[in-house]
C-alpha cells in the first residue's frame, strides 16, 4: 500500500533501489534515501511495509528474470544451516523468508538458546569462522553472530546472520504480522516454500 504522504513515498521509492541494487537493510537504505533525497528532517518515513511494497514493485520491473533463481539459491542455502543448527530451533526472517531476495541480501536466521553462548561454542566446535555484533531483539539487545559462507549456485560468498535469542522468546515469534504474513519460519515451513518452487525457476543461478 503506497504512503499518502508524498515524500514518505519518495523515500520508499528511492530507499527500494537501495535495498535491490546495494543490499541494505530496511532501517539503512530509508536514513540513506532520506538523506540523498535532501528532504526536511521531520519528513515522515515509510514503515516497512510500505518500503516492502516498493521493493516488490521494484523486483517485479527490473529483476522478474534473476530475482526467482536468487532467492531460491539463498533458501537453499538457509535451510543447509538451518540443519546445522537444528538443536537451536532455528527460524529464518527478512529478505530471504518474505521472498524479496536477492543475491546481494543477507540470510537472516534467529536461534532460540537454553544458552546464550551455546551456538557460539557449536560454530567454534566446527570450525566455523564468525564475528559478534549486536542487534535489536525482542526485549532488548542481543547477540548478532556473522558467517561468510559460500553459495555455490550464485558463485559468490553471501553472510549469515545468526541472530541469538531466547528459548522463551520463541512463544510468541511466528505470530502473524498488521496482514496476516508471518515474520518468520522454521525448516518445515521453509521446505513448503521450497516445494511450492520448482528448481527450475532459477533464472538468476550461476552455472
Amino acid at each position: 500500500m503506497a504512503s499518502d504522504h508524498p515524500l514518505t513515498a519518495e523515500i520508499a521509492a528511492t530507499a527500494a533501489r537501495l535495498v535491490v541494487e546495494e543490499g541494505l537493510e530496511y532501517g539503512a537504505a530509508k536514513r540513506r534515501a532520506h538523506k540523498q533525497l535532501g528532504l526536511p528532517r521531520n519528513a515522515p518515513l515509510p514503515s516497512n511495509e510500505e518500503l516492502e511494497d516498493e521493493v516488490r514493485d521494484y523486483l517485479a520491473l527490473f529483476c522478474a528474470d534473476t530475482q526467482p533463481g536468487e532467492l531460491r539459491a539463498l533458501r537453499e542455502q538457509a535451510a543447509v544451516w538451518m540443519e546445522r543448527l537444528a538443536e537451536f530451533r532455528p527460524h529464518l526472517c527478512g529478505a530471504v523468508w518474505r521472498g524479496t531476495a536477492t543475491r546481494l541480501s543477507n540470510i537472516h536466521l534467529q536461534l532460540y538458546c537454553d544458552d546464550s553462548k551455546s551456538a557460539e561454542i557449536a560454530l567454534i566446535n566446527a570450525g566455523v569462522d564468525y564475528e559478534v555484533g549486536e542487534t535489536q531483539g525482542p526485549r532488548g539487545p542481543v547477540d548478532l553472530l556473522t558467517v561468510a559462507d559460500r553459495c555455490r549456485p550464485l558463485n559468490e560468498w553471501v553472510t549469515i546472520a545468526l541472530s541469538i535469542l531466547d528459548k522463551d522468546d520463541l512463544r510468541g515469534a511466528l505470530k502473524p504480522d498488521s496482514r496476516g504474513r508471518t515474520e518468520r519460519g522454521d525448516l518445515a515451513a521453509l521446505r513448503r516454500l521450497l516445494d511450492e518452487t520448482p528448481p527450475d525457476t532459477r533464472e538468476g543461478a550461476a552455472p
